[in-house]
């Protein structure tokens, strides 16, 4: 299921969006704090956003960059500001597509699949994972963190992978050897351990700390 992340601050808008969206059996979420539409952002990992221009406290000029510093997630700007400097400067901020408001729903759905089926059936973009502003980039093996970017060797990044695949969830050490070594053979648990203390002290260096958790006898855990 795709899933939408819209960034609007008119109510009757962003009802109407959300439901119609929903009815394509996509799911949708609206940005619900207007000064935190990062942190939201990285949580949902969506596969596309609609971003309104004139918003408050920051404009949708500032979310996109601040957007595109971490992810190629395509973006459809909606603006009522729909003059051709406004759409021009969408466009060089890194948005894909832009609808002039007011839209009907019928055509902002079918540019919504379009740009879907450009995006992912040809994969020039790939899933994100994320989780308390921090996104994974399934595409490139990397780790962003306000601004930075963390490369990745392929054993964090495929704990990193399961962890956050199962955010909330307790992951057995059992499950996270398997995944890491692909096979049933015994691997010294202390290989494990070597490689989360590694994991750990490179994203406390990136400002993430504690942002693996243990749970004593029971594995691992990203909130």
């Amino acid at each position: 299921m795709y899933k939408i992340f819209l960034v609007e601050d008119d109510d009757a808008i962003a009802g109407a969006v959300v439901r119609h969206i929903a009815s394509w059996g996509w799911e949708a979420r609206r940005a619900e704090d207007l000064t935190r539409v990062m942190e939201e952002f990285s949580a949902f990992a969506p596969h596309l956003v609609l971003l309104d221009i004139g918003l408050p406290y920051r404009n949708g000029y500032h979310w996109c960059a601040e957007i595109r510093k971490l992810s190629r997630t395509p973006i459809i700007f909606l603006s009522s500001a729909s003059d051709n400097m406004n759409i021009v400067m969408a466009m060089n901020m890194g948005g894909d597509d832009f609808i002039p408001k007011p839209f009907d729903l019928e055509v902002l759905s079918a540019k919504i699949q379009a740009l879907l089926r450009r995006t992912y059936d040809f994969g020039a973009a790939a899933p994100l994972l994320g989780a308390g502003g921090a996104v994974l980039d399934t595409g490139d093996n990397t780790l962003s963190y306000q601004g930075q970017k963390l490369e990745l060797s392929r054993n964090e990044y495929r704990m990193l992978q399961v962890l956050l695949e199962q955010r909330g969830h307790t992951v057995s050490r059992d499950t996270l050897m398997r995944k890491l070594w692909e096979t049933d053979s015994f691997v010294d648990e202390n290989t494990l351990t070597v490689n989360m203390a590694r994991l750990r002290r490179r994203l406390e260096g990136v400002g993430l700390t504690d942002f693996i958790r243990t749970r004593k006898g029971l594995g691992y855990l990203i909130e």
